[in-house]
């Protein structure tokens, strides 16, 4: 009977799901909407949605598969977003969303009590709400019913556990909490105590791909039976999706927020601070003995709002994608875009300027956004090898072409990297493969293939 893998992949706003076969090829997907209830500060949702929408995803990939049996399920997810329960197993709050504000005044303490540098050097994070360990002093001070906290599931962790999984905290994932020390892969003790948490909230850490259970035929029959592993942080399990492993190697996944990922041996305490203090966090990869450097532009979410603001329709966009690629340098005018905030006011435009002027204006400004990670990043970690570029805006022609004074951009031919390498990675889990270093290999579509 053929061998299948499961990826599942738990997004900000969509959640997919991929069945791949043991030669890595995707063989059906599905997906479902990540519900998430508005508040002031942001968005929080039921635990209990949060897994049905995993599920929902799951089984709408496995009625698309092939006949054979699933022996490995990965998942994958967004950071800094999870599930806090007591000791009985009580979900005892909602699940906040990474980007909700609510922290920020627990983040300046951290600033104050640890230090900025100090923390930085130790946890590879700045001290913003981002940040989980700010989210938990929050909710320890505003729901006193959070002092009974035992256990701390990050979103991949907490759906692979009520597939049947055990509890565990996966580096990659727990290097985006503020609790974890960087250098030790230990918990970090002051953090604890100054939640006033205690530190079995962190599960054994385990690398990506480690098996942590099976499946539970009451969760997921379609698969039971099945190896389940985390797949850790989205980033980077999409970089194992897409061959991005290697020291060196960078991934450009551009959605919403345009995240760049390089791969890198492990840094010294210097460079750790130094990196964080150009807005580039560290933390430990998906992949067995590295690290990766993460930074972020809102790029994605900067060049909707100029569609939006220019009225242009999906069907109206290779019109005007055209027309942008064709002017001359001299007719592109300067159009500033706000990259590093969620929260932005309305966007104004120039009134006296034609669509594609615009239009391209705002692809340079994004683009030279990337451009400035990129180059701190490098700063850091010396020169980089190989980008890879993944997601919605890895596939608009203008983006990319104006990418190309960046260098040589490989497009893979996948179609959904972050369950590609849950899956891949619970191939590892299932005994498939060795590690992540020997998943099989993809092809990837250079420039001029994509145009």
């Amino acid at each position: 009977m053929r061998d299948l893998l499961l990826g599942i992949d738990v997004g900000t706003s969509v959640s997919k799901a991929a069945v791949v076969d043991a030669d890595g090829r995707e063989l059906a997907h599905g997906e479902a909407p990540t519900p998430w209830q508005r508040v002031e500060t942001g968005a929080e949702t039921d635990p209990q949605v949060l897994f049905d929408a995993a599920l929902a995803a799951a089984r709408g990939a496995l009625a698309n598969a092939p006949e054979g049996r699933v022996r490995g399920v990965g998942v994958t997810s967004m950071a800094e977003a999870g599930v806090l329960l007591d000791a009985r197993g009580e979900v005892l709050a909602p699940t906040i969303v990474w980007h909700d504000t609510r922290g920020e005044e627990e983040a300046a303490r951290i600033a104050a009590d640890f230090g900025p540098e100090r923390f930085a050097e130790r946890t590879g994070l700045p001290a913003t709400a981002l940040c989980t360990l700010a989210k938990l002093r929050w909710l320890v001070h505003h729901r006193p019913e959070t002092r009974a906290g035992a256990r701390w599931f990050n979103v991949a962790e907490w759906v692979a556990h009520r597939l049947g999984a055990r509890h565990v905290s996966e580096l990659s994932l727990t290097s985006r909490t503020g609790l974890l020390d960087l250098s030790t892969k230990a918990p970090f003790h002051e953090a604890f105590e100054w939640v006033g948490l205690p530190e079995e909230l962190q599960g054994e850490l385990v690398l990506a791909g480690t098996p942590i259970g099976t499946v539970d035929v009451s969760a997921l029959p379609e698969a039971a039976g099945a190896a389940l592993t985390v797949g850790g942080h989205d980033h980077l399990c999409a970089g194992v999706g897409a061959g991005v492993v290697d020291p060196g190697d960078v991934l450009d996944s551009s959605g919403t927020a345009e995240a760049l990922v390089r791969v890198a041996a492990p840094l010294d305490a210097d460079q750790v601070r130094r990196s964080v203090a150009g807005g580039v966090t560290v933390g430990w990869h998906a992949v067995e003995g590295r690290h990766a450097l993460l930074g972020a532009v809102w790029s994605g979410l900067a060049l909707t709002e100029v569609l939006g603001a220019l009225g242009v329709t999906d069907a109206e966009r290779d019109a005007l994608d055209s027309a942008a690629m064709a002017l001359p340098p001299s007719d592109v005018p300067e159009i500033p875009l706000d990259l590093y905030s969620f929260e932005r006011p309305p966007l104004e435009l120039p009134e006296d300027l034609p669509a594609a002027a615009i239009w391209r204006g705002a692809i340079e400004s994004a683009v030279s956004g990337v451009e400035r990670v990129l180059a701190h990043i490098e700063d850091i970690a010396g020169p980089r090898g190989r980008i890879v570029s993944t997601g919605g805006w890895s596939r608009e022609r203008a983006v990319m072409a104006a990418k190309d004074r960046i260098g040589r951009f490989e497009t893979p031919a996948v179609v959904q990297a972050g369950a590609r390498g849950a899956a891949l990675l619970g191939g590892v889990a299932a005994g498939l493969y060795e590690s992540a270093d020997t998943l099989p290999p993809i092809p990837t579509l250079a420039a001029a293939e994509r145009s």
